[in-house]
């Protein structure tokens, strides 16, 4: 894999300029292709001698990883019981917003630190990665060893994605994409220990600074969106910040994770990766898992797209979690949708014969007794109109018009 097709070779010292969408899909392209059929270290055999060979991680770092990770649940939940919980309480917040509140506060703390930190590093320090992507395999040793300052942000960001795949199913709300979520955390996880392993980490504290921004303006956002309602009032104030935070965000996710995530980082691993090591172990591995990642970033993009389209568009008033809640709302319409089928069979008659015996005037009145259903239902003239007061978690009501 000597001389490969789709790239010239550079001085170490030169700084490659940043290639287009083109430039990147048709040199990636071949430089993979030329890869793959001169693939030497092909096949499962060669590859796991090549894991073997390559990887380096030693027994006091696993046993590190999974004290953190247990050290960041263990936080999280004294956070949320002696701070976040009785804060949200304390401020009035509605009875579910009080639930998600800590989540994502907890959040905004983390990444926050770690996106900070990730900024000392690259704008701060002697690194030159985000300037120079190509740099990140210069000098490339297997077994080299990690600098302090990177391995910090290993062990920090590792072990909370570790915590991060248990807080998802066990401690986070399960919303709609709660499974694409375990999913982004695994495929983190593994981009996270096997480039430490295979001693990529120069490449792997780049793509943490491109993704953890938008973690902190997401987290941000809905907690603004959350203390928008709080003690009985409505705080413009929050409704301001959690729509300058949606466009911050919005940019930024384009920006960060579509642009100079594949320009910066997907060009350096492609391409660059080879031209300063031929045979740089598991090219296509870990090609791929980025690939993954790109995908997602797509995917989550999409609603984004979606919900900016239903904001322009007076679909919607204000800024509301994006990732919506299956777990509360969900299991709620097929209660509603059992509970009125059931309800249907009980009632209906009631109903119909009440209406028919009503004095033919355009009066409405209020039907006592009637279902908490939170769907309008119409029976023959009679239909349950949720009122303001189910804002405020009380019951709707019936009304029956009848018309002369």
């Amino acid at each position: 894999m000597d001389s490969l097709p789709g790239y010239d070779s550079m001085s170490v010292g030169e700084v490659e300029p940043m290639p287009g969408y083109v430039d990147l899909i048709t040199r990636a392209s071949t430089v993979m292709l030329g890869a793959l059929r001169d693939c030497g270290a092909c096949g499962l055999e060669i590859s796991k001698r090549t894991l073997l060979d390559n990887a380096y991680i030693t027994w006091t770092e696993i046993g590190l990883f999974f004290i953190c990770a247990v050290m960041w649940t263990q936080i999280r939940r004294g956070l949320t019981e002696c701070l976040f919980k009785p804060f949200a309480q304390w401020c009035g917040l509605q009875p579910q917003d009080t639930d998600k509140m800590p989540e994502s506060a907890w959040k905004l703390v983390f990444y926050t630190m770690s996106w900070s930190y990730s900024t000392y590093l690259l704008f701060f320090t002697n690194y030159n990665f985000f300037h120079n992507p190509p740099s990140v395999f210069y000098d490339w040793k297997s077994g080299m060893m990690v600098p302090m300052d990177i391995a910090i942000a290993y062990l920090i960001q590792g072990s909370f994605y570790g915590h991060s795949i248990y807080a998802t199913v066990y401690m986070d709300a399960w919303r709609k994409d709660s499974t694409v979520m375990v999913v982004h955390h695994v495929i983190t996880l593994a981009l996270i220990t096997f480039s430490y392993a295979f001693r990529f980490h120069n490449i792997g504290l780049l793509v943490l600074f491109l993704h953890d921004i938008n973690d902190v303006q997401l987290e941000f956002t809905k907690l603004n969106v959350y203390f928008k309602t709080r003690g009985g009032g409505y705080y413009p104030i929050h409704d301001i910040l959690s729509s300058m935070g949606f466009v911050s965000f919005s940019i930024t996710w384009f920006w960060f994770r579509l642009y100079w995530f594949p320009l910066k980082v997907l060009y350096a691993t492609c391409v660059s990766s080879l031209q300063s090591v031929p045979n740089i172990p598991f090219y296509f591995f870990f090609n791929f898992l980025l690939l993954m990642l790109l995908c997602m970033n797509i995917y989550w993009f999409l609603f984004i797209v979606a919900l900016l389209a239903k904001v322009l568009t007076g679909q919607m008033n204000d800024v509301k979690d994006l990732r919506e809640y299956e777990g509360e709302e969900g299991a709620q319409r097929a209660l509603l949708k059992a509970s009125e089928q059931q309800q249907q069979s009980e009632e209906a008659g009631h109903l119909n014969h009440s209406a028919e015996n009503q004095p033919l005037t355009n009066s409405t009145e209020r039907w006592v007794g009637c279902p908490d259903v939170y769907h309008s239902t119409v029976y023959k003239g009679c239909a349950l109109f949720p009122d303001l007061a189910v804002l405020h978690h009380q019951k709707p009501f019936w009304i029956c018009a009848v018309k002369q």
